[in-house]
């Protein structure tokens, strides 16, 4: 694979990171038990915190309390430090058994304290605290879909991760219809803030907790529709407002964004970066002045100029260029790598009413996120003279230098929270995080999905099992050397859980012989995959080495 195909791109990115402007906004002190945040990093216990984590917003669904302990021990074996879950299940029906933290319906909210409620939440944070691994709860997900009545859908509830409520189904149930009313409608913010009141002052002296998420990857855009006045301000106020209200009620945990990195380099901004109050300090002898230099529309395009360039003269040397322009007495005069779009593309021109830079300089956000999920997004044009997964993960390399760069303009941490890449062998599982059935299962036709999903996508664009390590390799080794304070793997996967009758119910006790299966998986599961697990915890070592 030409995994080395961007070495310019990385290193003009480079040539834009320096130490930033302090903007400390942790108010815990550096010897505290609570993490803390600064424009260093994370720190407990008077120590600095550099981790390797990992997803699995199911966990609090499974029945037995051993499973929880064991995937958990399992887990902090690997040497991962920090593990992301939902700490919302929101329901519209009262279920007749398994796991759900509140009712959201016709306008009104029920929270379920009870032993099929938070106090499974509690248990998983417990047992967090007793392995020596820290929990980053996220609040709510952007994700709801509701299938159609032509799709059957077969999963048990809280299969996917976007079967758990969330930012849709208030909507629904207060009546609206526009995704982005969840942002701005009163009666919502009223409904959202008293969850969150009643979970963050439930875990206040947890120090398990590592931060409050306020959502996942929150965006203008959804299934529901999107009104037309959503823009990144307004997906940004209500980061402000609700980081504002979380640190009003809570001065031991971080407050942090839990969005997928979106950047608008154009867009005008609500917290503008202001110069440093006073010059860099001094270089060495013999060493340049270090800049921060913020992301910008005429670098992103530089960049993919450049690296088209590269990939194309390597092609060449190696005989594989593919010339796909007009030949003229028999020479080719132009080809698609030297046609470079103007365009930057949605993931950084503000078209999903995200600005991630103006979100994490908002000052009660401790430290920002961003994501890596190449088979659903596109971070960059795809290059001909490389295969579909060789595109994903080098652009998706570039993303994350990018995602640094813009971090470290602000000067505040920043953590990639999911990241993952479908392989073939998990293709029959894989469901996108805005459908409810998987596109390419051979029981497709069964669920009404239409063949068309499939018609533009073979397997072969989907990683083998040897791409896939590879690919994860290059994620962990980029996201050190490029300073990240965190990476987190999407999603941890286990064996041997209690089930009912399939290897992902977890939600149903009605069997006194529980048969055993495998944790939920959307496409994105490391059960068993004993490689993936290895480079997870070589990750793990070598960010723990270079704080």
């Amino acid at each position: 694979m030409h995994l080395f195909s961007y070495f310019w791109v990385l290193t003009s990115i480079w040539s834009c990171l320096a130490a930033a402007p302090p903007r400390t906004i942790s108010k815990r002190g550096t010897n505290s038990s609570f993490v803390s945040s600064s424009k260093d990093g994370f720190s407990v216990n008077g120590s600095s915190l550099r981790f390797v984590g990992t997803n699995l917003y199911w966990l609090p669904t499974l029945e037995s309390n051993d499973d929880i302990w064991n995937v958990l021990q399992n887990i902090s074996d690997t040497g991962i430090k920090v593990i992301r879950l939902w700490a919302f299940n929101d329901v519209e029906t009262m279920p007749e058994s398994g796991t759900w933290f509140q009712l959201v319906q016709n306008g009104t909210t029920t929270i379920n304290d009870g032993p099929t409620g938070l106090q499974k939440l509690d248990t998983v944070v417990q047992m967090a605290e007793q392995q020596g691994l820290y929990v980053i709860m996220s609040l709510t997900n952007n994700w709801n879909p509701v299938p159609d009545a032509s799709t059957t859908v077969t999963l048990p509830r809280n299969t996917l991760s976007n079967d758990y409520g969330g930012m849709d189904l208030y909507v629904r149930q207060f009546g609206l219809q526009d995704h982005d009313d969840f942002y701005t409608d009163d009666n919502i913010l009223t409904a959202f803030q008293n969850y969150t009141k009643q979970i963050v002052l439930r875990y206040l002296n947890s120090p398990a907790v590592f931060s409050w998420e306020l959502a996942n990857d929150a965006r203008c855009n959804s299934t529901l529709p999107t009104s037309p006045t959503c823009t990144t301000q307004t997906v940004t106020k209500w980061h402000a407002l609700m980081a504002e209200f979380i640190a009003s009620i809570d001065s031991n945990h971080v407050v942090s964004a839990g969005t997928s990195g979106f950047q608008c380099t154009d867009c005008p901004k609500l917290y503008p970066i202001t110069p440093t109050a006073s010059p860099t300090p001094s270089p060495a002898p013999g060493k340049k002045r270090s800049r921060v230099i913020p992301l910008t529309k005429e670098q992103i395009i530089r960049q993919r100029a450049e690296s088209r360039r590269q990939n194309r003269a390597a092609a060449k040397r190696a005989g594989t260029l593919k010339e796909d322009g007009s030949m003229i007495r028999g020479r080719w005069v132009s080809t698609a790598t030297r046609d470079v779009s103007n365009s930057i593309g949605p993931t950084t021109d503000g078209s999903y009413g995200v600005d991630s830079q103006d979100i994490l300089n908002i000052p009660n956000i401790g430290f920002g996120s961003f994501q890596v999920f190449p088979d659903q997004n596109t971070y960059a044009p795809n290059d001909p003279n490389l295969d579909s997964v060789q595109n994903k993960i080098n652009s998706s390399l570039v993303w994350i230098q990018q995602s640094a760069q813009s971090a470290a303009v602000v000067g505040k941490p920043v953590v990639l929270n999911g990241f993952g890449l479908v392989s073939q062998s998990n293709l029959n599982d894989y469901v996108p995080f805005n459908m409810t059935c998987a596109p390419y299962a051979s029981s497709k036709a069964v669920m009404n999905v239409t063949t068309a999903i499939m018609d533009a996508t073979t397997a072969t664009d989907f990683a083998s099992d040897t791409q896939q390590q590879q690919g994860y390799s290059s994620f962990m080794q980029m996201g050190n050397s490029a300073g990240l304070a965190g990476v987190m793997q999407y999603q941890y996967g286990s064996t041997g859980i209690t089930s009912s009758s399939t290897a992902t119910e977890l939600d149903k006790t009605n069997s006194s012989t529980p048969a055993t299966g495998n944790s939920p998986n959307d496409g994105y599961s490391i059960a068993n995959n004993t490689a993936i697990i290895q480079i997870l915890t070589q990750g793990a070592q070598a960010m723990a080495e270079d704080p």
